[in-house]
């Protein structure tokens, strides 16, 4: 398999050059390669700088977190500001199908990688940009990484109206959100050129993205101009909208329809709300969120975890124990469907990794390729170009490529 599209996922030969970093873009570019694109990941020197992000690496420039993003990858060692590496780039994009990048476009055009540049050097070339921020706004052209974007977005004030207190969510939920977006409209033009024979350019911009994420669930009555009342919905914004304390621990039970509320009152022993004006029907449950969250909340004390659970799942219920990230190596479902997977990486030993959770009858990508080192295919990648070997060496000889070189970041 020299040039990595020997598979048969719903994208094999599908040829992905990949110019992202951090997590925005390999999380779009990763999902692309989990159904079966060839990803050739361009890294600068000193590589990707999630390599050196997180701890827990056995050697360096690979990361957990590096290794979580960047399987189904194969990494070259570029130097793109030499003209020998700015060329061997060109030779990559001419044959490939999609290029994906997060550098701003200002970076883009001055490296001659925007989308006019590129249309003529390939037309049936999908031209994918992540943007912070979307073109033609005050923002357009600026920094940022997630939190900006959750703070700016409207995602931080969702926990300061919940809890009093603006908070971030502990993940880089924006990027994942925003690289996810990427890949669907990734998918989304493909389709197209299906259609036209022509590739085309899509900017995805975080701010736009994830404020339309927050709104959509949170503009609520000032949906109507003039507004009908405040936004925010009070069921999401509640402080009791999260696993509720059981005698022993904690649980949700989260009733939603009128058979489940009904259920749940009988089962914590107060039938009688099932008449009562602010319960009775889903539309007024909504209306006093605040009172119906704490009576499931007051409720739930009373028994174990152990018990609710039984309780709720022969009532037909649904709730779930709350599991901590350690529960999560160990839950049984996740076990039934085989989601964690156990590899020997070639460098790192032995390692745990996600399954791909979606399936697709047509077939699925065979081969995993673990997360490379930096530069690991350079060779093999130059030699798919047609590149001899004088001519490789004399290229890491310059830097204007490399192999494998590891230098902790400076800045």
């Amino acid at each position: 398999m020299t040039d990595g599209r020997m598979n048969n996922g719903p994208l094999a030969g599908l040829r992905v050059v990949d110019l992202t970093t951090v997590v925005v873009g390999p999380i779009c570019t990763r999902t692309l390669a989990d159904q079966g694109a060839d990803v050739v990941k361009i890294e600068a020197p000193g590589g990707d700088i999630l390599r050196f992000l997180a701890a827990g690496s056995r050697s360096p420039a690979m990361s957990g977190k590096f290794i979580n993003f960047n399987r189904n990858k194969r990494s070259i060692g570029l130097d793109i500001k030499q003209p020998d590496g700015a060329a061997a780039l060109r030779a990559l994009l001419a044959d490939a199908d999609v290029f994906v990048s997060n550098v701003r476009p200002a970076g883009l055009e001055r490296a001659g990688l925007d989308f006019a540049a590129l249309h003529a050097l390939n037309p049936r070339l999908i031209h994918c940009s992540i943007l912070a921020f979307g073109r033609g706004g005050r923002y357009f052209n600026r920094p940022a990484y997630d939190p900006i974007i959750q703070s700016l977005s409207g995602v931080a004030a969702t926990f300061h109206r919940a809890t009093g207190e603006p908070r971030f969510v502990p993940m880089v939920m924006t990027d994942h959100v925003t690289g996810l977006i990427a890949a669907q409209s990734i998918g989304f033009a493909l389709y197209r050129r299906e259609k036209t024979g022509l590739g085309e350019a899509i900017e995805v911009p975080m701010f736009e993205n994830m404020a339309s994420f927050v709104t959509s669930e949170h503009l609520g009555a000032a949906t109507f101009d003039p507004p009908e009342g405040p936004t925010g919905d009070g069921r999401l914004l509640s402080p009791y909208y999260r696993p509720l304390p059981t005698s022993d621990g904690f649980i949700t039970a989260h009733p939603n329809n009128n058979r489940q509320a009904f259920a749940f009152f009988d089962a914590i022993g107060r039938p009688e709300l099932k008449d009562d004006p602010r319960f009775c029907n889903p539309l007024v449950r909504s209306q006093n969120a605040a009172a119906y969250f704490e009576v499931r909340a007051e409720a739930l004390k009373a028994k174990t975890t152990a018990e609710w659970l039984a309780i709720f799942a022969a009532c037909d219920v649904p709730a779930a124990p709350y599991n901590t990230l350690d529960d999560l190596l160990e839950d049984p479902h996740l076990h039934d469907v085989g989601f964690w997977q156990m590899q020997d990486h070639p460098t790192e030993g032995r390692i745990r990794r996600t399954t791909v959770p979606n399936s697709f009858s047509g077939g699925m990508r065979e081969e995993v390729l673990p997360a490379p080192r930096l530069g690991q295919d350079t060779r093999a990648i130059l030699r798919s170009l047609g590149y001899d070997e004088a001519r490789i060496t004399a290229m890491l000889a310059s830097g204007a490529a490399f192999e494998d070189m590891v230098e902790e970041p400076t800045e």
